[in-house]
């Protein structure tokens, strides 16, 4: 069974988002964002993302399903929208899982990341299979309707991997920080 990670950027009120919409435009941030999910030792696999419904309807509709990964979609109604057929829909968290967990998908997945939004993220960070949040952030308040859950003390802060910059990125006049916390063994 695979580990998973967690990728977000967080705001100074710990805002997400707004309206299904990031309430920033930070491309740098994206570009990370999309390096971090796609990056593989392997080149014969992929990277998986994992993310609910309404993160994905949020994404604009020339950029889905986001290229280069397995895009694993969380719905309780799967039968309501119809999704691209390269697309995987699930009823869980769970059910995304054991779906990785099984041939051919667990030979072809090299990393699994959970996008989104704060319910995914909140169970996601429960699990005993999550490894790490990979967290920007975001040195100014911004209006959001959408929260990343409190990081408790399961979570240590380490130090970045070295391709993940650890001085204070700007752009737009809004100031980032990458940060990683890493769950302690139980």
């Amino acid at each position: 069974m695979k580990k998973f990670s967690l990728i977000v950027a967080v705001c100074a009120n710990g805002g997400i988002g707004i309206k299904g919409d990031l309430p920033w435009r930070l491309k740098q941030e994206l570009k990370y964002f999309s390096r971090m999910t796609k990056k593989k030792q392997d080149t014969s696999k992929r990277n998986a993302i994992i993310m609910g419904r309404k993160t994905y309807f949020g994404v604009p509709e020339t950029k889905r399903p986001l290229p280069e990964r397995l895009n694993i979609i969380l719905t309780r109604d799967p039968s309501a929208h119809v999704y691209p057929p390269d697309v995987m829909v699930c009823t869980s968290m769970q059910d995304a899982l054991n779906r990785l967990d099984e041939t051919p998908l667990v030979d072809e997945i090299e990393n699994i990341w959970i996008v989104g939004g704060n319910a995914v993220y909140k169970e996601a960070m429960q699990s005993a299979r999550c490894h790490r949040i990979y967290l920007t952030e975001i040195k100014k308040t911004f209006e959001c309707d959408a929260f990343f859950p409190e990081i408790n003390s399961d979570f240590q802060l380490v130090k970045n991997d070295e391709d993940v910059p650890e001085e204070i990125q700007e752009e737009n006049g809004i100031q980032y920080q990458y940060r990683i916390y890493e769950k302690m063994a139980e």
